[in-house]
C-alpha cells in the first residue's frame, strides 16, 4: 500500500494544538501519564523554548503531505563537546502517532534532524532510546550506529 509523502517542517507557535497530542503520546510511551505525568509548567516551558531564539532547542513536525495531518515530532538541541570543536546535535525526542507507524515518519524526521545538524555545521547527531523500544531500534539500526554505551542518570 502506497502512502502519501511525508513533509517535515519546523514547528511554529500556531502548531501547539497539533504538537500537544504527540507530546502527550511520547510521554505516555515512556510512562509519564496520569499520576506520573509531567507537570503542566514543564510542557508549557518546553513549547516556549522551541520558539525562543536564545534557546538551542528545536521542534520538527511531520505531516501527511496530502491531508496536512500531523503525524510525528522530533525535538533536538545543539551543545558543545569536549571531543569536537563544532556543535553536537542531540535528538532528544522522536515520536510517531501509532496509526502512522510504518509509513516512514520516523525516518523522515531523523533525516530532517540530520539536515538541520549539517546546516548548523554539527558533525554528529546522537540519541538514546529504551532497550525495550524494539520497533524504534529496528529503524535506528538502519540510520545510525549503536556504539554500545549505557546511560547512567541520577535525579538531583
Amino acid at each position: 500500500m502506497a502512502f502519501p509523502p511525508i513533509s517535515v517542517r519546523t514547528a511554529t507557535p500556531g502548531d501547539l494544538a497539533a504538537w500537544r497530542p504527540l507530546w502527550d503520546g511520547y510521554n505516555g510511551f515512556y510512562g509519564r501519564f496520569g499520576a506520573t505525568a509531567l507537570p503542566e509548567h514543564i510542557t508549557q516551558t518546553t513549547w516556549q523554548r522551541f520558539h525562543d531564539p536564545a534557546e538551542p532547542v528545536f521542534c520538527l513536525l511531520a505531516h501527511d503531505a496530502a491531508s496536512g495531518e500531523t503525524l510525528g515530532l522530533a525535538h533536538y538541541l545543539f551543545h558543545r563537546s569536549m571531543t569536537r570543536i563544532e556543535p553536537v546535535c542531540y535528538l532528544s525526542d522522536l515520536f510517531t502517532r501509532e496509526a502512522a507507524r510504518g509509513r516512514g515518519v520516523g525516518r523522515a524526521l531523523i533525516h530532517a534532524v540530520y539536515d538541520a545538524a549539517r546546516a548548523a555545521k554539527s558533525s554528529r547527531v546522537y540519541w538514546q532510546t529504551h532497550e525495550t523500544n524494539a520497533a524504534g531500534r529496528q529503524l535506528y539500526d538502519k540510520l545510525a550506529k549503536h556504539h554500545g554505551f549505557i546511560v547512567y542518570a541520577q535525579e538531583l
